[in-house]
């Protein structure tokens, strides 16, 4: 059987699923989640990583479609998948085994760890350019596997992650919000959030600083959604459980790095302090002495400048 749209559309309501307790949804749901993805363009190749657009479409759609008490974890789908003839798993470096253990691929950040993508069939990835093409593996999916709530599939609901996701909200009450979350539910379910949100940070940091970084000023628009641009937290997730955009910078790699390790800070008036306790070469034009005292490029808004209390928890912590 050639690999044409006729083969793919048998291979996806075909799908090798428990059928326990009406049919296990996860493969079906992770599939819907894809597809709406080639339509966003965040997909356009055979390469399919894990991405926090996917694992947020992939619980958006689980809440629409799925009506069984079977529950949404993520990893499961995107593992187990490689059993269809159209999915490979890319592991990474040092992996090769450890993705063979079934059960340990059940945590969703021992997928990610493990796993550096997926790779769909050539023939699938050209299949999943064209918006017909997609429309029909779509309904195929949604009659198959969900007859009685497809017709929830197209209710209103923005499906863009920043919705919903407290980012605007002060650092103590983003920070209440997150441990509330984390005393909710189970680790893997919090593992999941966490992602999305760390998915969510890194992608409107870059964006709300023009895609530029505030220190040197360096700009490179990237195609193919590929950020040459860091978000940078002022004080780490795992100190203050702090995603919101006042807790970001943007900044190239080598100066994120530098500002991680405590070498640049950021003064109250938002200028550039630099230790004094290296030594570097100060004809190279990547020497960080150059842009001491520089004022760093602040957002257009005034609300998603850094906050000062932040900037202030940095300099303390690093004797500024």
């Amino acid at each position: 059987m050639g690999k044409d749209l006729a083969y793919y559309v048998h291979c996806f309501t075909h799908l090798k699923r428990d059928n326990k307790n009406g049919g296990a949804p996860h493969k079906p749901i992770l599939l819907l989640s894809l597809i709406n993805l080639f339509n966003k363009g965040i997909y356009n190749n055979q390469e399919i990583s894990i991405t926090a657009e996917l694992v947020s479409l992939f619980k958006t759609n689980w809440n629409k479609l799925v009506v069984t008490n079977h529950n949404p974890i993520f990893a499961l789908p995107f593992y187990h998948m490689k059993s269809e003839p159209f999915w490979k798993l890319i592991p990474n470096l040092g992996c090769e085994k450890w993705i063979e253990s079934k059960s340990t691929m059940r945590s969703f950040g021992n997928l990610t760890t493990a796993v550096y993508a997926a790779v769909i069939d050539l023939e699938l990835s050209s299949i999943l350019l064209e918006p017909e093409n997609r429309d029909i593996l779509k309904i195929a999916i949604l009659d198959k596997y969900f007859p009685e709530s497809k017709s929830n599939y197209e209710s209103n609901g923005s499906d863009d992650l920043a919705s919903g996701l407290m980012l605007y909200d002060s650092s103590d009450e983003y920070k209440r919000k997150i441990i509330e979350l984390k005393n909710s539910v189970d680790e893997n379910a919090f593992q999941e959030e966490v992602f999305i949100r760390s998915g969510i940070f890194k992608r409107e940091i870059p964006k709300i600083y023009d895609n530029t970084c505030c220190i040197s000023g360096m700009r490179i628009d990237a195609t193919a959604n590929i950020s040459m641009i860091d978000a940078c937290h002022i004080v780490p997730f795992s100190e203050a459980y702090d995603d919101t955009l006042t807790n970001g910078i943007a900044l190239s790699p080598n100066l994120h790095r530098a500002f991680d390790r405590g070498l640049i800070s950021i003064s109250g008036d938002y200028r550039v302090l630099i230790k004094k306790n290296f030594i570097e070469n100060n004809k190279s034009v990547f020497n960080l002495t150059q842009f001491e005292n520089q004022k760093i490029l602040l957002p257009k808004h005034e609300t998603y400048f850094p906050s000062l209390e932040n900037l202030q928890y940095h300099r303390n912590k690093f004797n500024f």
